[in-house]
């Protein structure tokens, strides 16, 4: 039977049911998510294990955890094997009430979601949804459909499926003509050529009617090449039972991509970032280029940002209405105004106020705080600084541990020196201060509301309201010192013919 001719059964394979009536959630809330993340991942060739490895500011587990929290399960099982400490922390850090179990020996999937279960006390009353920790572009969406359709159709279990171009090496779905159910998942190298025209394929995920799987798994053998415990044995055991095995189509087949190597991560990054750019586009967000645009999961935006080539958007970043970032910039956790505008710039940890001015070539470390209608120019680094509204840091200078008031300006090529080699100090500077170019802060030093500094000085004492300050010694000029210092160079030579030509204009 070619893929063309095979017969659609919209009732089991695309149903579409209504959404629930009352509280949608509670209709296709599962009893229990269980995901699998047991496993090494050594095609990965990394010292991190797998599901910790990252794409748009989440571990692919992470991914995974965030789409089933969205079915709302009244228990969520991760099952840890290999590097499970390590998983566990993360697993800790990002989702605390995830339920933790280890499968101590990777004895196939099925043994896993043994694991699971025995974690929650055994057979569980109700729905379990069975996903994979490796494969983060599945969503919530796709997951409460599958749901649904478990619910709706009375199935036993409910296999999560999808239509590929190509399904080699995939388990190809076998159905019934007449009904549609399921009737077997045959592996790539025991399909017969008929089988193997089939392009719907087993994703890896289930739904399950919790105690029939609870007592299907204790039935499931080891007498296969692996001597592992399969989970997709319990279909062909609950089939065998007289329950009815169904498949719920995923609209996306990239959706249950699993990541096993580098490159896979790095398809799944492309596919994940440019759904981001989308969702942020259709929300009134323009990327002038998003091929070359990236961003977190963690990134919010508000209408009329605008995002220019060359730019990462990482963490915890928004972009304020009208807001402009780019080119070439990356920020973290970085909260940009209304209306500012930041321009190749590295920003970790900063507060741009809006309309205010960043860059280009600047870089704001942590606890940066730009006022509104403020600028941080070019070739300016900033650290732990508050920098008032209106006041510009134009040029070439270092502000660090340091507040400045409302419209001041800091003079090109200004150091607030605030390291003595064991201990930082502050620096405070009033507002509508003139700072001159070439200045020195030496903290703890504080500039007085209004007052100027002189070019060239280093600041070492406090400068009251009002003042102006001068810090610099009296210049002198040593007549002849090149003549006599560096006879015969270039410069020598340069001075002695100005010499004659000033004698000659006398």
């Amino acid at each position: 039977m070619s893929p063309t001719k095979r017969p659609r059964y919209p009732a089991a394979v695309t149903p579409t049911h209504p959404e629930p009536k009352g509280n949608p959630v509670s209709a296709i809330r599962p009893a229990a998510v269980v995901v699998l993340a047991a496993g090494e991942g050594t095609r990965m060739k990394s010292a991190t294990p797998k599901v910790l490895h990252e794409i748009c500011g989440r571990s692919l587990v992470g991914h995974v955890l965030a789409a089933a929290r969205e079915l709302d399960p009244q228990n969520l099982v991760v099952v840890v094997g290999h590097a499970r400490e390590q998983v566990t922390a993360h697993l800790n850090q990002i989702d605390p009430e995830t339920r933790t179990a280890v499968q101590a020996e990777q004895n196939g999937t099925g043994h896993a979601v043994r694991m699971g279960l025995e974690e929650l006390g055994g057979a569980v009353d109700g729905t379990v949804v069975v996903v994979c920790g490796d494969t983060p572009l599945l969503t919530a969406g796709t997951l409460k459909q599958l749901a649904r359709t478990h619910g709706a159709d009375g199935n036993a279990v409910t296999v999560l499926t999808a239509e590929v171009p190509d399904a080699t090496g995939y388990g190809r779905i076998v159905r019934d003509e007449a009904t549609g159910a399921v009737t077997a998942i045959v592996e790539h190298k025991d399909a017969t050529e008929v089988q193997r025209e089939i392009r719907e394929i087993n994703s890896g995920v289930f739904a399950f009617d919790g105690a029939l799987l609870a007592d299907a798994l204790k039935k499931v053998r080891t007498d296969n090449s692996q001597g592992e415990e399969y989970l997709t044995d319990v279909l062909g055991i609950l089939r065998e039972a007289g329950h009815r095995v169904g498949a719920s189509v995923a609209a996306d087949h990239r959706e249950i991509a699993g990541i096993n190597n580098r490159v896979q991560l790095a398809e799944a990054r492309r596919i994940l970032n440019d759904r981001l750019l989308e969702r942020a586009m259709l929300d009134g967000v323009t990327v002038v280029d998003p091929a070359t645009t990236w961003v977190d999961v963690t990134v919010t935006f508000e209408r009329d940002a605008v995002v220019y080539p060359g730019t990462q958007l990482t963490g915890s970043t928004h972009l304020g209405e009208g807001a402009e970032v780019g080119p070439n910039s990356r920020l973290k956790d970085t909260q940009v105004g209304a209306g500012a505008r930041v321009d190749n710039t590295v920003s970790d940890g900063a507060v741009v106020g809006p309309q205010a001015s960043v860059g280009p070539y600047a870089y704001l470390r942590p606890g940066t705080r730009l006022g509104a209608k403020g600028k941080i120019g070019t070739y300016v680094e900033t650290k732990n600084a508050s920098i008032g509204e209106g006041t510009k840091v134009p040029h070439l200078s270092y502000v660090g541990d340091a507040t400045i008031g409302d419209y001041s300006n800091i003079g090109a090529a200004s150091v607030f020196v605030n390291y003595d080699g064991e201990h930082k100090h502050h620096t405070t500077v009033g507002s509508h201060c003139k700072t001159g170019s070439d200045n020195m802060f030496v903290a703890p030093v504080t500039v007085g509301d209004g007052a100027y500094t002189a070019a060239g000085s280093v600041i070492t004492k406090d400068v009251p309201p009002g003042s102006l300050a001068v810090a610099r010694g009296q210049q002198r000029n040593i007549e002849g010192w090149v003549a006599r210092k560096r006879p015969g160079s270039a410069a020598a030579k340069a001075a002695e013919a100005a010499s004659r030509r000033g004698e000659s204009e006398d």
